[in-house]
C-alpha cells in the first residue's frame, strides 16, 4: 500500500458507457438544506443528484445515497447552481444543452417510512437557442444584487446573455475562430476568456451592452457603424498555449487573482491582466481547482493530469501529490456531512470519487528468509568469472554498446557504372537531343521486424530522380527489400554536387525508432560529354601536384578515346546545357590547367580530376601524393556571380511589392464592382470593368516575371554554390587545409540548401565570415571582445560581404587558421601570402616579375581595362587592400626605400622595383 493515494471516502460508477466532461460536475447546495450536494450530469442526458454518506471498506455505496436520477431529453454540457428565478434568492439549478437552457427547481419531501426522503426536479423556465452551445458562466452582471445572471458561448462566437427568464441580447466576440473556456469575474465585472490566438482576453460588461448588437452583424458597413460602439477588449495576454480552464479566486485573505491552466503551464494573473506567477508542469494537465489557503497570502490549488496522479501546489510550490484511480476530468472540493474539504473527482467514463489526503500505515511485513550457510569458495570462483569477463569487455575501446555493432537497419546504394539504354529522364528543361540518365538501386536489408519502412532519395536540383519516396511493407527479421530508379538532369544548368542521399526510418513493434542512410555519387558521364578542346578560355586555373602527370587516357577512360594520342595531354569536355570545359597537362611540369568561359564550370572538372588523381596514386601505394595551388583566388569573377544572385533578389523583392500592389487594386476594383451590380438602381460602371481586365493582365504579367525571375534566381544560385565549392577547393589547396578547416569554411560559406527571401545567402554568409574575423581570425582581443547582434535581413548591397570576403582571404594570407577555439587567434604571424601569385609559366601568359619580393603580376586580358584606370592601383595600395591580393607589403617596401643603401644586392634591384610601382 502506497504512502502517496489519494484516501477513498466514497465512490461510485455511473451508468454504463457514458462520457463525462469538465463542465458535467458541480457541488453545490442545490436544495437549499444547508448540505453540499454533487450535481452530475452526463452527454447521455442522464442528470443525478447525490448525497454521500462514508462506508466501510468493502461495502457497496448505499441506495439512498443518490438522491435523483432523471433522464432528460439531450446530451448535458454543463451544469451549474446559482440564483437563476426572480422573485426569490433560493438556489436553482441550471442545465445547458446543445440547443437550450433549462433551469430547475429541486426539492425534497421527507419520507414516512424507512424509504427515506423523495427528491424532485420543476421546470421553471427554458430558453431556445438559435446557436450551438458550448459553454456557460453566470454571475451578478453589471452588480446586481440578490440574483444571477446566465452568459452562454455559442460555437461560433456568439455570448448569449439571459437576464433570468427573459433574453438580454447577443454580442459576437472579435477575431473567433473556436470557443475556450469562459468565465465571469465580479470584482472587476467581466468576462474573461482564452482565445484560437492563445491570449487570454477580458471584456467588460458595459462595453457588451453598449457595442453592436449581434444581430446587425449581416447588416451593411455603415449600418452596422451607426448601430452602436465597437466591442472592445479590456486588456489582453498572450500565454502561447491553449488553456484547458479559468477559475476566478477572490478570497478574503488573498489577492483577487485570475488562474488559467494551459497545456504546460498554469498561470496566475491580477484583475488587470499582468502575471502574478506562472508554473511550469512537466505532465500533461487535465483540470484544476483554487481553494483557500490556511497561509495568509497564498492560494492551494490541485492540478489532475493524466498520469492519475492528483498534486497541490501552493502558489508554485509542490505541497503534496496523490494516486486517483483514474484520471479527473473535473475536480471540486466540497464539505459533505460536515467532513470540510472532501476532493470530489469525475473521470470521462463515469468514476466519481469523493476522496481526502492522508497516510495509512502499511502493515506488510517481509517473510523471514531461511538462512543457509554461505559457501565462500563458490563466491570467490563466481567473483573471479565476473571479473575475467569485466576484463574481456573492457579491452574493446568501442564506444558503442555490443548490440549497435551489429546494425539492425542497413541501407546501401548502387549506381550502374553505365548509362540507361534507353533514357528515363521525365519533363527534362534541358535542350539537348538526349538526356542520359543513370540507375541507381537502393536496398534495404533489416535484422530486427521493421514496420512501414520508408525510403527517401534525395539529390540536389537541378538534378531529379524519377521516384523519390517508397513505402514498403512489414519487413521481417533478415529480410529485404529492393527498389530501382534512375537520376537525370532536369534543369538546365549544371549542379552543383553529383551526390544524393538515401534515407530510410522504421519503427520496432516496441515503438523504438531506427534510421540508416548512406550517399552515392554519380557519374560525371550524367551530366557532360566528350567533346572538341578550346584552345581560348576567360578563365583559367592551375593545380600543381607533386607527382609526373599522369596521361589522360588513363585517368579518364570514359571520356578519352584510346586511338587519339593528342588525348593524353589535352581532354575536353562539354556540358548538356552547352558549357566546354578544356583540361590540360603539362608536359614540363607537374601542373595541370582547367579553363572555361564561365568560372562556375570549373568546379566539377576541377573536383573530379582531383578525386581521380588520388585515387589512381592510391592504388599504387603512393602516399605522399598532394595537390596545390599557388595562383590567384579569382575574387573579382567570384564577387560577379554574388552581385548577379543579389540583383536577381532584389527583383524579386520589388516583383513581390507591385504584385502586392496591383493585388490590393484588384480587390478594391472588386468590392466597387460588387456594390454596383448588388445595387437595387443600376448605376453606370463608369469604366470599372476595363480597369478590372487590364489590372488582370498586369497581375498576370507580374505573376509570370516573377516566376521567370524565381527560375534565374534558382540558376544563378546553383552557379554560386558551384563557384564557392571551387573558391573553398582554392583555398583549401593554397593553405594546406585539413579536414576540420575546410568543413568550417563550408559550414561558412554553404549555410544553405535552398535559398529564400526570408533567409538568403547573402546575409548567412556574411555573419559566419564576420564571426569567423571576431574569433579565430582576429587580430587582437579588441575584435574578439565584439559581438555580432540583432535579426538577419537582407542588406542593402554586397560592399560588406565582398570586404569580408576578402578580408577572410587576407587573414588566412598572413598566418590565420580556421578552428573553433580563439587560443591562437591573437598569435597570428604576418607572412608575405605567396600564394596569392600566380603560376609562373612563360608558356601559358606573360608576367612582370618584382624584384625583392615574391609577388608576380599576371597581365589578364580580361582586367586589363579596369587595372588601365587612372589612380586604380593607388587607391587599392592607399586603402589596404593591394597588399593581399598583388602581393605587397607595405611596411617591407618603406624599410627597402629607407634602407636601400645599406645592401648593395637589395640596391640593385630598387630601380626596377620603382619602375614597376610607378606604373600603378
Amino acid at each position: 500500500m502506497s504512502l502517496f493515494k489519494a484516501r477513498d471516502w466514497w465512490s461510485t460508477t455511473l451508468g454504463e458507457k457514458e462520457e463525462f466532461d469538465q463542465g458535467c460536475l458541480c457541488v453545490a447546495d442545490v436544495d437549499n438544506s444547508g448540505q453540499d450536494k454533487i450535481i452530475v450530469g452526463s452527454y447521455m442526458g442522464y442528470l443525478r443528484i447525490f448525497h454521500p454518506h462514508p462506508v466501510k471498506p468493502g461495502d457497496d455505496v448505499q441506495a439512498e445515497d443518490l438522491l435523483l436520477e432523471v433522464q432528460l431529453q439531450e446530451p448535458i454540457l454543463q451544469v451549474e447552481v446559482g440564483k437563476f428565478v426572480s422573485g426569490t434568492e433560493g438556489l436553482h439549478l441550471a442545465v445547458l444543452h446543445c440547443r437550450k437552457l433549462c433551469v430547475y427547481a429541486v426539492s425534497g419531501t421527507q419520507g414516512n417510512v424507512e424509504h427515506g426522503n423523495q427528491y424532485q426536479i420543476k421546470l421553471m423556465y427554458e430558453h431556445n437557442l438559435q446557436r450551438t452551445a458550448c459553454n456557460m458562466t453566470y454571475g451578478p452582471f453589471g452588480g446586481v444584487k440578490g440574483r444571477d445572471l446566465i452568459c452562454i458561448q455559442s460555437m461560433d462566437g456568439m455570448l448569449m446573455l439571459f437576464e433570468q427568464e427573459s433574453y438580454a441580447f447577443g454580442r459576437f466576440l472579435p477575431g473567433f475562430l473556436l470557443p475556450g473556456p469562459l468565465t465571469y469575474s465580479s470584482r472587476t465585472d467581466s468576462f474573461i476568456t482564452v482565445s484560437s490566438c492563445q491570449q487570454v482576453e477580458s471584456y467588460k460588461y458595459q462595453v457588451l451592452v453598449f457595442a453592436t448588437d449581434a444581430e446587425a452583424r449581416q447588416e451593411t458597413v455603415q449600418q452596422k457603424l451607426s448601430s452602436g460602439k465597437r466591442l472592445v477588449v479590456d486588456w489582453v495576454l498572450n500565454i502561447g498555449e491553449q488553456a484547458l480552464d479559468i477559475c476566478i479566486v477572490s478570497f478574503n485573505q488573498a489577492v483577487s487573482s485570475v488562474f488559467v491552466l494551459g497545456e504546460r503551464n498554469l498561470f496566475c494573473l491580477k484583475d488587470n491582466g499582468q502575471l502574478r506567477f506562472m508554473k511550469k508542469l512537466d505532465y500533461s494537465p487535465s483540470c484544476f481547482i483554487p481553494y483557500c489557503s490556511v497561509k495568509e497570502g497564498t492560494i492551494n490549488t490541485l492540478v489532475g493530469n493524466h498520469s492519475n496522479v492528483l498534486n497541490i501546489y501552493q502558489d508554485v510550490t509542490l505541497k503534496w501529490a496523490a494516486q486517483l484511480p483514474h484520471v479527473p476530468v473535473s475536480v471540486k472540493v466540497a464539505n459533505i456531512q460536515n467532513l470540510k474539504g472532501v476532493i470530489v473527482t469525475l473521470s470521462e467514463n463515469g468514476h466519481l470519487q469523493c476522496s481526502y489526503l492522508g497516510t495509512d500505515p502499511s502493515f506488510f511485513q517481509a517473510p523471514r528468509v531461511d538462512s543457509k550457510e554461505v559457501n565462500y569458495e563458490e563466491f570467490n570462483a563466481e567473483m573471479k568469472e565476473l571479473q575475467k569477463i569485466i576484463r574481456e569487455a573492457m579491452k574493446t575501446q568501442d564506444i558503442l554498446p555490443q548490440s549497435e555493432k551489429r546494425r539492425d537497419l542497413i541501407v546501401t546504394a548502387e549506381v550502374s557504372p553505365d548509362l540507361d539504354a534507353e533514357s528515363k529522364a521525365i519533363d527534362s528543361e534541358v535542350k539537348a537531343e538526349v538526356v542520359p540518365s543513370v540507375t541507381v538501386k537502393v536496398t534495404v536489408q533489416s535484422r530486427v521486424t521493421a514496420q512501414k519502412p520508408n525510403l527517401s532519395v534525395c539529390v540536389q536540383a537541378p538534378l531529379a530522380v524519377t521516384c523519390d519516396q517508397f513505402i514498403f511493407n512489414d519487413l521481417e527479421p533478415d529480410s529485404s527489400e529492393t527498389v530501382v530508379l534512375s537520376v537525370f538532369l532536369k534543369g538546365n544548368c549544371p549542379p552543383s554536387e553529383l551526390e544524393g542521399n538515401c534515407v530510410v526510418s522504421c519503427s520496432t513493434p516496441t515503438g523504438i525508432p531506427k534510421v540508416a542512410q548512406c550517399k552515392f555519387k554519380l557519374p560525371l558521364r550524367l551530366i557532360c560529354f566528350p567533346a572538341q578542346p578550346s584552345k581560348s578560355a576567360n578563365h583559367k586555373i592551375t593545380i600543381d601536384t607533386n607527382k609526373p602527370p599522369i596521361s589522360f587516357l588513363t585517368i579518364f577512360p570514359d571520356f578519352a578515346d584510346p586511338s587519339e594520342d593528342d588525348q593524353a595531354n589535352v581532354l575536353g569536355f562539354q556540358f548538356l546545357t552547352g558549357s566546354k570545359i578544356t583540361l590540360l597537362a603539362s608536359k614540363t611540369s607537374q601542373r595541370y590547367r582547367i579553363q572555361s568561359d564561365q568560372l562556375e564550370d570549373l568546379w566539377l572538372i576541377t573536383k573530379e580530376l582531383t578525386l581521380r588523381l588520388e585515387e589512381h596514386f592510391k592504388k599504387q601505394n603512393c602516399k605522399d601524393f598532394a595537390c596545390t595551388f599557388s595562383g590567384s583566388i579569382p575574387l573579382q569573377e567570384y564577387f560577379e556571380l554574388i552581385d548577379r544572385h543579389f540583383e536577381l533578389r532584389l527583383n524579386a523583392e520589388k516583383f513581390r511589392e507591385l504584385l502586392s500592389e496591383r493585388a490590393v487594386q484588384f480587390r478594391a476594383i472588386e468590392r466597387r464592382l460588387l456594390t454596383r451590380f448588388k445595387d437595387k438602381t443600376p448605376a453606370p460602371l463608369q469604366h470599372l470593368d476595363t480597369l478590372l481586365e487590364g489590372t488582370f493582365r498586369e497581375v498576370i504579367a507580374l505573376a509570370d516575371a516573377a516566376e521567370k525571375n524565381q527560375a534565374n534566381m534558382f540558376q544563378a544560385f546553383t552557379k554560386l554554390k558551384s563557384a564557392t565549392h571551387l573558391v573553398i577547393m582554392l583555398i583549401s589547396l593554397w593553405q594546406k587545409l585539413n579536414a576540420d578547416q575546410i568543413a568550417i569554411m563550408e559550414a561558412a560559406f554553404l549555410p544553405l540548401a535552398e535559398d529564400t527571401q526570408e533567409l538568403g545567402w547573402e546575409e548567412t554568409v556574411d555573419s559566419a565570415i564576420s564571426s569567423l574575423l571576431r574569433t579565430c581570425l582576429s587580430k587582437s582581443s579588441k575584435e574578439q571582445a565584439l559581438t555580432l547582434g540583432g535579426q538577419l535581413s537582407m542588406p542593402k548591397d554586397t560592399s560588406r560581404l565582398k570586404k569580408n570576403i576578402s578580408l577572410f582571404c587576407d587573414r588566412l594570407a598572413k598566418g590565420g587558421r580556421l578552428s573553433l577555439s580563439t587560443e591562437s587567434a591573437t598569435q597570428q604571424v604576418t607572412v608575405v601570402p605567396g600564394g596569392c601569385s600566380t603560376i609562373p609559366e612563360s608558356d601559358l601568359e606573360e608576367r612582370v616579375v618584382v624584384l625583392g619580393s615574391t609577388a608576380t603580376f599576371t597581365n589578364h586580358k580580361h582586367a586589363a581595362k579596369q587595372k588601365s584606370k587612372p589612380g586604380y592601383w593607388r587607391t587599392r595600395v592607399t586603402s589596404g587592400e593591394a597588399p593581399a591580393w598583388l602581393g605587397l607589403e607595405l611596411l617591407p617596401l618603406k624599410q627597402r626605400l629607407r634602407d636601400r643603401d645599406s645592401s648593395p644586392t637589395q640596391n640593385q634591384g630598387m630601380p626596377a622595383l620603382l619602375n614597376v610601382f610607378s606604373r600603378f
